[in-house]
């Protein structure tokens, strides 16, 4: 047999195939590619391979077992001496016996288990990795490899956690899963179903979720004609063709209304704009210290606190805003920042920016107080590393990502710290419910990887619209409402699959409204409960009816985004804000080329929030700006209606951060003191 050992000489075999392949997509292997390579050659190529015994999953084993075995192994014993594992389902007792195993022989010396042993297989070793685990003695006798077989016990038990199935006992974030729901749901039943608007009835529920998907693909279908932007393309299983929006005018005004706010206020700095708000909206009474009495009087305080808050928010640091013109010295203000900023405290003072901004706007200005926002995460760099801290799959880059919630005119109502592996529907659904505004969010903006079919499921039964742009939509199918008519909606038939389960959705409707009124009235967090509900969980009978709702609830949204020129516009110019919010992030968190200093959590988040609370002090003062400007007369006749669409108080041409960081507290920003 002959070997083909050069690496590059193999790829340029693969390069012709390929090319030869596209030149001819519908000739046959004979025809088209063995002229270019020999069958003899591809024959010897497919032997070198089976003789070399490596694919994937026996290098990734190999590279687990190394790290395992060398190092992360003598942890193991410490772990399990202190850990018990529970399970209330069947289907992962297998996973506990083999934990026992596991715990039976932490002083053993033997690198197998003895012949007399049961060792669970089933459920517990993946079929790939079974050939890593499983071995046999000099009579034919299967022995199980101790390292290997553990690497595959830990990866279940992983698994397991994450969705649930096994929790531990005396935990808090993998608890027993019953403790999640309220425990007064029983007794309170009828409160809980109306706090969330939903009937008692589950055929109520059924019969109304099922009319309106027949109305929107009743809509869709008759209006798919006559549609000049989707078309459904006869190509694999269905493909959805959908136009790009075509181009708005351009605002016309917009530029000469941010240069008249730049002549009236010519680079304001960045610290009185957080002194300003301050003055009006009074946020620092929101941060008392943490010790039992202070010495401080209130005008000392209030001026090291925004020092702070703007070397915090800005990312320079306490040591950066020492370097400051104010008269404050290092160890006050590092006093300040200990003893009186806290998460609590920036939450509050943020919420009380932002709900003064949301007071202060005039509604002919602005709109109406309808609450729409978009949600979306940033990574942020960081040094050193901690359990938030970890590597982004798409990024391809250490860091955590804090994930923001900002409603359609640039406001952030919500901010939090996650990890990159965290789900980004969780800390959608933890934002909507958790926001820091008086006001009720009716619909969020996401893109693909801030959906799922679980997360509509949860989005209807708490009252709100997700409205994600999906990077896939050529793929999407729609869902049929009944069972039985199969010619219905005969200009959908390409894209169309099979009717919703109403049944299971009946069976388990009590089961869903019991885990959304967990997440409505936080008794749990949103990234616990989804935890139960992926698809490492199939067999569990409400998953399959969240993901029987959810296929519902997205067909109607895939019908209106699809039929409404308007709703795809909507939801482009929703994450086009929160594009713009990452952007000024990058303006103002400038120090330390906005990598965060710290690798301590919670000093992660203590940071998030003091650029949150930054950010939106820029955003009230250029509020107050905007409307001083459009007051003056023959400004409000000049605005067009593109002007209107595209007005943002997010703008900053006009605010300078840097300088010698010199504050006045008696000082105020012109023509605003009335204000």
């Amino acid at each position: 047999m002959q070997f083909v050992s050069d690496e590059s000489a193999k790829q340029t075999l693969l390069f012709r195939l390929a090319e030869a392949a596209l030149d001819n997509p519908d000739g046959t292997i004979r025809d088209v590619l063995f002229p270019v390579v020999s069958e003899a050659t591809l024959r010897d190529l497919v032997a070198e391979f089976r003789a070399s015994g490596v694919d994937y999953h026996s290098q990734v084993h190999h590279k687990i077992r190394s790290s395992y075995g060398h190092h992360y192994r003598q942890m193991l014993p410490h772990l399990l001496r202190v850990l018990t594992f529970r399970s209330n389902n069947a289907t992962s007792h297998p996973v506990i016996d083999a934990m026992v195993i596991l715990r039976t022989y932490l002083e053993s010396q033997r690198h197998t288990y003895p012949l007399q042993e049961t060792i669970p297989i089933d459920r517990v070793v993946p079929s790939a990795w079974q050939a890593a685990v499983i071995d046999y003695d000099a009579e034919g006798n299967p022995v199980i490899n101790r390292i290997n077989y553990e690497v595959c016990v830990l990866h279940a038990l992983r698994e397991k956690l994450r969705n649930r199935t096994i929790w531990v006992e005396g935990a808090d974030r993998y608890r027993n899963p019953d403790e999640d729901t309220l425990a007064d749901y029983d007794n309170r039943r009828v409160d809980y179903y109306a706090a969330l608007n939903q009937p008692l009835d589950a055929d109520t529920f059924a019969s109304r979720l099922q009319a309106e998907m027949e109305a929107q693909l009743s809509t869709f279908d008759e209006t798919l004609p006559g549609n000049p932007y989707v078309e459904i393309l006869p190509r694999g299983k269905g493909w959805i063709k959908l136009s790009p929006l075509p181009k708005q005018e351009e605002p016309p005004q917009l530029t000469f209304l941010k240069a008249e706010v730049a002549r009236l206020w010519p680079t304001t700095n960045l610290l009185d704009i957080l002194k300003e708000t301050d003055l009006r909206v009074n946020f620092t009474q929101q941060f008392s210290s943490v010790a039992s009495r202070t010495h401080l009087d209130p005008a000392t305080l209030q001026k090291r606190l925004l020092l702070c808050l703007y070397g915090m928010g800005t990312n320079i640091g306490i040591k950066g805003i020492n370097m400051g013109e104010h008269g404050e010295s290092y160890e006050s203000l590092l006093y300040v920042r200990q003893r009186f900023v806290q998460k609590e405290t920036l939450e509050n003072a943020v919420a009380q920016i932002t709900n003064a901004t949301l007071a202060v706007r005039q509604p002919h200005i602005w709109g109406d107080g309808s609450m729409a926002c978009a949600a979306d995460a940033r990574r942020f760099a960081t040094q050193g590393e901690n359990l938030a801290t970890s590597w982004h799959a798409r990024y391809r880059k250490r860091g955590v990502m804090v994930y923001w919630h900002v409603e359609r005119k640039s406001l952030a109502i919500f901010s939090q710290v996650v990890s990159p592996s965290s789900s980004e529907v969780a800390a959608m659904i933890q934002g909507v419910l958790r926001h820091l505004t008086a006001m009720k969010v009716d619909r969020t903006y996401v893109d693909t990887h801030g959906q799922s079919e679980v997360a509509f499921a949860f989005c209807y039964l708490l009252g709100f619209d997700l409205l994600p742009r999906l990077k896939g939509i050529h793929r999407q199918k729609l869902y049929r409402p009944r069972v039985g008519y199969p010619s219905a909606y005969p200009n959908l038939q390409l894209v169309l699959s099979r009717p919703i389960n109403w049944r299971l959705i009946r069976q388990q409707y009590d089961h869903m409204i019991r885990f959304a009124a967990a997440l409505r009235f936080g008794t749990v967090d949103a990234e616990t409960i989804l935890r139960r509900f992926t698809r490492n969980n199939l067999q569990h009978p409400t998953y399959q009816a969240l993901a029987e709702v959810g296929r519902a609830v997205k067909t109607i949204f895939l019908c209106r985004y699809l039929h409404s020129l308007a709703l795809r516009r909507e939801t482009q110019e929703g994450l086009n804000v929160i594009e713009n919010w990452h952007s000024a992030n990058r303006f103002i968190f400038f120090g330390n080329v906005g990598q965060l200093f710290s690798a301590n959590h919670l000093d992660q988040q203590i940071s998030a929030l003091s650029l949150h609370l930054l950010q939106n002090s820029l955003i009230y003062i250029n509020t107050l700006m905007l409307q001083h400007v459009l007051a003056q007369p023959g400004w409000h006749e000049r605005m067009t209606e593109a002007d209107w669409r595209g007005l943002t108080p997010l703008f900053y041409q006009h605010v300078n951060p840097y300088g010698t960081f010199e504050l006045n507290l008696e000082a105020r920003l012109p023509m605003l003191v009335a204000g």
